[in-house]
């Protein structure tokens, strides 16, 4: 979601402001540093990276702060940091053309509405689109501070979404990767009611990958609780959706998940990964995990353990608990102490990397559908299947935008060696 508030922004100042990018920050007149807010080392790494650019940057050249951390600390981040010229919240990327001449302004209307708001064009990637299919997020997860700094969920018109899958489409793109903090929410409320009709995510999945020229679409992140029956099926059958689920998942405790407020309990999720494991048998489940939550004992992160063990998910992005303000967690007591959670977020990593290693290996020798879009060093070119497996074979630029069959001969932990058949 970033990668793609980041393209908004570029986009908006080469069209409109006469900018261009360069590569070094030393030739840079603007210099823009896109934030994230989730946890506080990415927060406290701003103000380090703040310093550096300051140190190198030309004498004239500006600083601007965008993104989550931008719409939490606002006017803060110029009083912390002078070099600062301008901060822009995550939900309010339309304005930057407008405020990026204003010494020391400030914009972090959190309930500015850019949902119908038509963006310049600007892609990091010829072979891969992300579009946002909504801004903002109604969900309340008592730990998370992203409806703070993006804002009630209001999902994009139907009309603007097939717009950019049909533009991306004829700039070279095959795949299409649509963005949200809840995609599978998609339709809930839109800025002007009547001029959507009544559409669901699994409605918009069908349209999207009905349009010509579409191969392949990915989405992130759908939510635990909105993974009903007809979704599952539709993501199952329609051979363009690549089969590979984000299903954040946080902590495999009842107790802990209502805690959290996340909406469901252990017994669902497992039956939701479950009934995708078994429509979907080559299914690429990834997930989020917290481990440390205020009151986590022993059981409940056993709790977590079994659904891992049980799931077997195929990447899993995994953190201790991170205090955040704005959230309701954070006055929560019975603080897990930083050595237990270490132990914990320890033994979860290594317990999945043993696990990966052995669905690593049963890759071997199987045929993929690889889609290259990423030049490595050394003669290698990489891809991903429709699973979302990293595969890299030796090969050149004619390979960029192709999809292609590939023998996996040498299956590692993060990145399948293959060749092409």
């Amino acid at each position: 979601m970033n990668v793609r508030d980041s393209e908004h922004i570029v986009a908006e100042l080469t069209t409109k402001k006469n900018y261009c990018l360069t590569n070094s920050s030393r030739e840079a007149d603007l210099i823009i540093i896109n934030t994230c807010s989730v946890r506080e080392k990415p927060v406290s790494k701003l103000f380090s990276e703040i310093g550096k650019f300051n140190k190198t940057k030309k004498t004239d050249a500006k600083i601007g702060v965008c993104g989550c951390t931008a719409s939490h600390l606002g006017a803060e981040i110029i009083k912390r940091a002078p070099a600062v010229n301008f901060v822009l919240g995550a939900r309010n990327v339309s304005k930057i053309s407008e405020i990026v001449d204003k010494n020391r302004a400030v914009e972090v209307d959190i309930n500015h509405d850019e949902s119908e708001f038509a963006f310049s064009n600007f892609r990091t990637s010829s072979y891969k689109s992300f579009i946002n299919i909504s801004i903002g997020c109604d969900k309340k997860c008592s730990f998370c501070i992203v409806p703070n700094t993006r804002g009630d969920e209001i999902s994009i018109p139907l009309n603007l979404i097939l717009d950019e899958v049909k533009k991306s489409v004829a700039m070279g793109a095959k795949e299409i990767f649509l963005l949200g903090q809840n995609v599978n929410n998609y339709g809930v409320r839109f800025s002007n009611p009547q001029l959507n009709k009544s559409l669901d995510f699994t409605d918009l999945l069908e349209l999207v990958t009905a349009i010509d020229g579409v191969e392949r679409v990915r989405f992130t992140s759908p939510h635990p609780l909105h993974m009903d029956d007809r979704f599952l099926e539709v993501f199952a059958k329609n051979p363009k959706i690549c089969k590979s689920m984000h299903m954040p998942l946080q902590s495999g405790s009842t107790k802990i998940l209502k805690s959290m407020k996340r909406g469901y309990s252990k017994e669902w999720f497992l039956n939701r990964a479950k009934k995708l494991r078994t429509l979907v048998p080559n299914v690429h489940i990834t997930t989020d995990i917290i481990v440390g939550f205020p009151d986590e004992t022993d059981e409940d992160f056993a709790d977590t353990m079994e659904i891992i063990e049980k799931v077997r998910f195929e990447q899993i992005f995994s953190f201790k608990y991170s205090p955040r303000p704005f959230t309701t967690a954070i006055e929560f007591e019975n603080v897990v102490p930083e050595e237990v959670a270490s132990q914990r977020l320890t033994h979860l990593q290594k317990t999945h990397l043993n696990m990966l290693e052995e669905i690593s290996a049963l890759q071997k020798d199987k045929i993929l559908k690889v889609y290259f879009e990423e030049l490595r060093r050394d003669g290698m070119i990489a891809g991903r299947d429709e699973s979302n497996f990293v595969v890299v074979v030796d090969g050149s630029e004619e390979l960029l935008g192709k999809i292609k069959k590939v023998k996996i001969v040498n299956p590692r932990r993060v990145v399948l060696e293959g060749e092409i058949v």
